[in-house]
Parts: C-alpha cells; sequence; structure tokens
C-alpha cells in the first residue's frame, strides 16, 4: 500500500520545525530516520496533511557532555551511537545496545528521539533509557520542559508529548569507573524485536540501582525490590524464586513458558552486569 497524500517540509533548523508545529491539530506530523512513521504511512495508520523531517536539524545531531551527563541530540541515529561517532558515547551503554537494534540499514537511518517518541514496548531504546532513569527534553515554539523516561511512556504508543511538542535530546547519567550495566533480549530472529528483554543499570557513586523489564504489552516495568536487593547482595540476592516473585508483581497474567522466558533474561543480564 502507499501513503495517502500529504505535505513535505525539509525543516534546517530547530526554530523553523517547531515553527511549523506551532498551534497544530495533530495534522502535522515530524519525521526522523521514517523507520517508524514511513511504513504508518505506507499502512495508511498515520494520515497527516503535512511531514515535517527533521533529520537535518545540526542542532538535533549533536551530543555533549553536561557534567555527569551526556546530552545527546534526538536526531542522533542509533549507527552514531555504534560506531562511537561522539567521544562521550564510547563504552556506554547505550553504545552497546544501538549495535543490537535491527538491522544495520535501519540503524543507519533510525534516530534516538523517533524510536522514543514511537514508544513500541518491545524497542530497545525505551527500555535502555528507562534503565538509565533518562530525561527528555521536550522542545516546542513556546519553551521547553524535561520529563523522566520512566513517566515519559505511558503505554503501549502512547507518550506525554503534545502534538506542538518534539523530543529534542535525550540526558543519560555518564559512564564511570564503577558503572556496571547489562542488556539482553530473546528475539525469534536476529532483526525482530524482543519477545522479553531485560535492562540493568547499577551506580554505586549515586546509589542507583534500576533492573527493568520490557517488551510486556506496555511500557517497560521497574523491579525495584529486586534492585535494591541485587544492589546490596549482588548476584546471590537474585535467585529464580527472587526474580519470579518480582516479575509476577509487574506482569501477574504471563504464562507459565513467558514467565520462564523472562526470569532467563532477567538472569542472564544481571550476569552480564555484575558477573565476574
Amino acid at each position: 500500500m502507499k501513503a495517502a497524500k500529504f505535505e513535505y517540509q525539509r525543516a534546517v533548523t530547530a526554530k523553523e520545525a517547531l515553527a511549523v508545529l506551532k498551534n497544530t491539530d495533530g495534522s502535522v506530523k515530524a519525521m526522523g530516520g521514517s523507520q517508524s512513521l514511513g511504513p504508518m504511512l505506507n499502512l495508511r495508520l498515520a494520515r497527516p496533511a503535512k511531514v515535517i523531517d527533521v533529520s537535518g536539524v545540526n542542532e538535533w545531531r549533536q551530543v555533549a557532555a553536561e557534567g555527569l551527563k551526556i546530552r545527546i541530540g534526538a536526531a542522533v541515529t542509533h549507527t552514531d551511537i555504534e560506531d562511537g561517532v561522539f567521544p562521550e558515547l564510547r563504552g556506554h551503554m547505550l553504545q552497546e545496545v544501538a549495535g543490537r537494534i535491527a538491522y544495520r540499514a535501519v540503524r543507519n537511518r533510525g534516530t534516538i528521539g523517533g524510536s522514543i517518541a514511537h514508544a513500541d514496548p518491545a524497542a530497545d531504546w525505551v527500555l535502555a533509557t528507562s534503565a538509565l532513569a533518562a530525561e527528555l527534553e521536550l522542545s516546542s515554539a513556546a519553551g521547553t520542559r524535561r520529563v523522566r523516561m520512566p513517566e515519559f511512556m505511558l503505554g503501549a504508543y502512547a507518550v506525554d508529548l503534545q502534538p506542538e511538542e518534539l523530543i529534542t535530546a535525550v540526558i543519560v547519567p555518564a559512564r564511570t569507573a564503577q558503572t556496571r550495566w547489562g542488556y539482553y533480549k530473546f528475539c525469534r530472529k536476529t532483526g525482530e524485536f524482543a519477545e522479553a528483554s531485560c535492562a540493568a543499570y547499577f551506580e554505586p557513586s549515586t546509589q542507583t540501582a534500576r533492573i527493568v523489564v520490557g517488551a510486556l504489552g506496555g511500557a517497560p516495568q521497574l523491579l525495584a525490590e529486586l534492585s535494591a536487593q541485587v544492589a546490596k547482595g549482588g548476584l546471590a540476592a537474585a535467585d529464580e524464586q527472587a526474580i519470579g516473585q518480582a516479575l509476577a508483581a509487574v506482569a501477574p497474567e504471563k504464562t507459565a513458558a513467558d514467565r520462564r522466558l523472562y526470569i532467563t533474561v532477567i538472569q542472564r543480564c544481571l550476569q552480564q552486569a555484575l558477573g565476574e
């Protein structure tokens, strides 16, 4: 199927892009790498009157250190992160995650901001940034606000983003010598969306411990009690019973087979993060 007719405009500056979205009633859609919006247009699941292409906005294609955090422009591609184009992200958790997203052709065009805004429950970036408790910079012609990723994604394909707003940056903690993290997912075949996934992030310097499961059909879920137990007792605190109880609290509807899949994903994720 082909997309319904729409007007196309390529933005050169951030000011231009936000001006187009000003006072929109939802008839204008922003497009980054087109890896999410493109198929929706072709299937006519989205029928905007106008598409504003923001992939070439230079302000949103930069990465910079901000103290103990890193500011990633929303139009930075998965490949930019995977290939270590920006020194600030070399060796970071996000570099490893980027290299596991879909296929290289998708990574060449897909953007971190576009993926998060699309909010697919099984997507890699929504899980990884939830584990990092990332902040999202949301901008409109009227100004800018910041929202933490765990509060931004409300459910499957549902986010706290107004029609006139765009994600313009993703702010994540910088890597330190003490940082420990893990990321593991099960896919039916390489490149597909995850059937079950888990991300873990431990930063002793800030007393941060977050074990988050994804591909649940909605927003990623933090296993708060298990995170605290593992931060205190290490891998020994993450036995199968403890993991099973934590999983049951956030996904009680899962079948026995699904629970086994998730328990294994969590175990392997934690082994990556804290194993020898």
